[in-house]
């Protein structure tokens, strides 16, 4: 396995100095943000698209570091029903990987309105009352599928090999069935962008989730859910309070080992190694009390200590 970070990570810092971070704290490789949700400070899609030099340029940045270019990250609604620029970007950056030879590119699924005549993404977490099968059709076979198909064949087109899908809330793709089915539907370009702390607020074993996904894993997000006991006993974990507010929150994303100890991520690891999964690791620090650079060098040390990094070479002796 190699080790890298989300470039949001360290959002707020210049590109030169975010990768010279990078390059101290000992980590092969970024993850770049272009869009979406992101304000993408280190990657401007209509800078780099089609321009030749400057694709080269940005790539020089990586090179004389010694640092790799892990995927590019279109992490919005690709599918929302009145903002198109999503979908537009999550275009631009399969375009973009294509022409700087990026193979992974990590998105959402996406989630549509709940009819035709609705303007809000609808995410239906319930079989009751009866109109949420009404939607959930609606989204999987009028949008979902579709859209994807589309998305798939451009992929294929420019030379992307991956797309690997963020299990997330609010998102059609949000666990291992989903993920599974949408994989059925238009074929095996979509894979899994594996993030346990989603996992860890909606109730599900990311563990299990990582060996029962096997080669459909594409790329792995390390990040943490701290889960606060006593606000979930009366709350649930159906929480949609500030994320600003760990204390009255019932989870919070944290930095690894905070929510979650060095012993669960090296299990994590070795199911991940169990499905055949031997990729990137990519930080994504979204600790709202911890010094993100702090937050960040922790989250390296702890995985250095538990992850893989080397080929399997034991074998029974001949006797």
């Amino acid at each position: 396995m190699k080790l890298g970070f989300v470039s949001d990570s360290l959002g707020a810092m210049p590109f030169s100095k975010m990768l010279d971070h990078a390059a101290r704290i000992g980590v092969s490789g970024v993850e770049v943000n272009t869009c979406g949700w992101s304000t993408a400070p280190h990657c401007k899609l209509d800078d780099l698209l089609g321009m030749r030099d400057a694709q080269i340029a940005f790539q020089a940045e990586f090179d004389k570091r010694g640092l790799e270019i892990i995927s590019f990250n279109a992490n919005g609604n690709p599918l929302h029903p009145t903002d198109p620029r999503h979908g537009a970007d999550l275009r631009k950056t399969i375009r973009l990987a294509g022409e700087m030879g990026v193979e992974t590119v990590c998105t959402m699924s996406g989630l549509p309105a709940g009819s035709e005549d609705d303007k809000m993404p609808n995410w239906v977490v319930s079989s009751w009352p009866p109109e949420t099968q009404d939607i959930l059709r609606y989204q999987w076979e009028q949008e979902l599928i579709p859209f994807w198909k589309e998305i798939t064949a451009l992929a294929k087109e420019n030379g992307v090999e991956k797309i690997a899908l963020e299990l997330h809330g609010n998102q059609c793709v949000y666990n291992v069935p989903s993920l599974r089915r949408l994989r059925e539907a238009v074929g095996p370009a979509i894979g899994a962008n594996l993030d346990p702390s989603h996992l860890f607020w909606m109730g599900a074993d990311p563990l299990v989730a990582a060996e029962a996904l096997g080669e459909a894993v594409y790329h792995v997000h390390a990040k943490d859910t701290f889960l606060n006991a006593p606000i979930q006993a009366t709350t649930s974990l159906l929480e949609n309070g500030s994320l600003m507010d760990v204390p009255a929150r019932s989870w919070s994303y944290v930095t690894l080992g905070f929510g979650h100890g060095e012993e669960w991520w090296r299990q994590f690891c070795y199911r991940l190694k169990m499905g055949g999964y031997d990729g990137w690791l990519s930080i994504e620090h979204e600790d709202v009390l911890l010094n993100s650079l702090e937050g960040l060098e922790k989250s390296v040390a702890l995985l250095k200590e538990v992850m893989p990094d080397r080929p399997a070479d034991f074998k029974p002796q001949d006797i």
